[in-house]
């Protein structure tokens, strides 16, 4: 979730000029850029932690499914990298390029951190924290199987929506994009209900799997 306030805050001197941002000069928004992209590394590591720590508790339930959830995590957390050199591009073209630098330039690199946005969460964010772990918690009855369903139903919602504005069918931004409301309840709601309540392991009827352990 750090990604928020990095995009809609500390990135916004770079975002809201849509690219020439690095014609312009002195240091203004450099300081809320650094910033942004801190919080992004912080979310790489959130990331690739909440993979990899349950990986042993998902390998229980479906071993393959574990693994796909941890390499979708990297795949997704390779774009937010891409995203972030992108940005610190910008901002440090703006200190230090030769006078004169065309627009185009920034607003090339702009359209790279754009797209890697638009893939990495806007797709593969889907598939992984949406579609798999939704799948895997279901099946294993590690949360509510009726919340698992946000995961199951959002995800692959966030990822068809991803592949139609790739393919141009929609624009970014579109009001349709309400559609991946589920997805955005679920990974808000299971990171607040593992931290209260933790994983169900002791439920009256616990999956055969994790019954087994």
């Amino acid at each position: 979730m750090t990604s928020i306030p990095a995009r809609l805050v500390f990135y916004a001197p770079v975002l809201d000029t849509e690219g020439s941002y690095v014609t312009g000069a002195g240091t203004d928004g450099q300081t809320l850029i650094a910033i942004g992209a801190v919080l992004e590394l912080f979310l790489i590591i959130s990331n690739v932690g909440t993979a990899v720590v349950p990986y042993s508790i998902h390998k229980r339930v479906h071993e393959a499914g574990a693994v796909a959830y941890v390499t979708a995590r990297l795949v997704e957390c390779t774009f937010i990298a891409i995203g972030i050199v992108c940005i610190l591009a910008l901002s440090t073209l703006r200190q230090d390029a030769a006078s004169g630098i065309l627009a185009a330039v920034g607003e090339g690199i702009f359209a790279v951190y754009e797209w890697t946005f638009r893939i990495g969460p806007g797709v593969f964010a889907g598939i992984g924290n949406g579609l798999i772990l939704g799948w895997l918690m279901y099946r294993s009855g590690l949360v509510p199987p009726r919340f698992a369903l946000f995961g199951l139903i959002g995800g692959p919602l966030v990822s068809i929506f991803g592949v139609l504005v790739i393919l141009g069918v929609i624009p970014p931004g579109s009001p349709l994009q309400v559609l991946v409301a589920p997805e955005f309840i679920w990974e808000l709601g299971i990171g607040i209900y593992l931290i209260v309540k933790g994983y169900r392991t002791s439920s009256s009827e616990p999956p055969r799997r994790v019954r087994r352990l």
